[in-house]
């Protein structure tokens, strides 16, 4: 299972995979798929397991990220 995380912006996305690759995490930018919307058009996509990291690391370093969808 994956996650996507999508931005109101695409600096957002950017600094989320900066950040995150970074710390060694699979993370990577994809297109939003056509089923979520997404104001930038860009999300990052990560392995679920490390969602809850993920959130608070997000909050720590003000990264914004819009919401999350889990897909297969």
């Amino acid at each position: 299972m994956q996650c996507i995380a999508t931005f109101e912006t695409t600096h957002m996305a950017i600094l989320f995979e900066k950040s995150f690759r970074k710390e060694g995490l699979s993370v990577k930018i994809v297109p939003v798929p056509r089923s979520i919307s997404s104001s930038c058009g860009l999300a990052c996509r990560f392995p679920c397991d490390q969602k809850d990291y993920i959130i608070k690391t997000c909050k720590e370093k003000g990264i914004e990220i819009q919401s999350f969808h889990e897909i297969e």
